[in-house]
């Protein structure tokens, strides 16, 4: 499954976040512009909130099960 969004880093420039997650990886890339490549990317408490509430939307649609969604809940830092 892959989540992507748009938001802004701390100097204020606009990039991409992509997570993959494909069985029990999480891949987190990010990048500026469309002529760049995808570089890895170290998520924060905000990205992860983001990511929870993406996945938590699709669980009632049943684009993601219940236990992909505890998966990822495990996976989050604390």
């Amino acid at each position: 499954m892959e989540f992507g969004w748009w938001q802004k880093d701390a100097e204020g420039k606009k990039h991409q976040v992509c997570v993959d997650i494909f069985g029990k990886n999480i891949t987190w890339t990010k990048k500026y512009g469309h002529n760049s490549s995808w570089d890895p990317f170290n998520p924060n408490d905000v990205d992860w909130d983001k990511l929870i509430s993406e996945a938590e939307r699709r669980v009632p649609r049943r684009l993601f099960s219940q236990k992909q969604f505890e998966f990822i809940l495990s996976q989050r830092p604390r």
